[in-house]
């Protein structure tokens, strides 16, 4: 995952916060919170983490499947950004 390197400090920000939405859930469980506000803490993790994967499949794509080199309008170019549009819209 060397091209993740280039966007690590944005993906370990995203993980931090992540981590700290699950400490939250985990909190809200030993303190024996409603279940609704359990499971509304869970979708807002959850959708952090669809985000996070987005990210790195986009970073992916951009960086193993596009040609910087390729002239403007190259089919594969066009084809790998709406892929990154698909990921974005089922995954975030």
């Amino acid at each position: 995952m060397s091209h993740v390197g280039k966007e690590r400090v944005k993906l370990l920000n995203r993980l931090r916060r992540i981590r700290g939405q699950i400490e939250a859930i985990e909190r809200a469980v030993e303190e024996d919170k409603e279940c609704a506000k359990v499971l509304q803490q869970a979708t807002s993790c959850r959708g952090a983490l669809d985000g996070f994967i987005a990210e790195v499949i986009e970073d992916h794509i951009r960086e193993h499947m596009v040609d910087p080199s390729a002239p403007r309008g190259d089919p594969r170019t066009v084809a790998a950004e709406e892929l990154v549009e698909i990921v974005h819209a089922y995954l975030t």
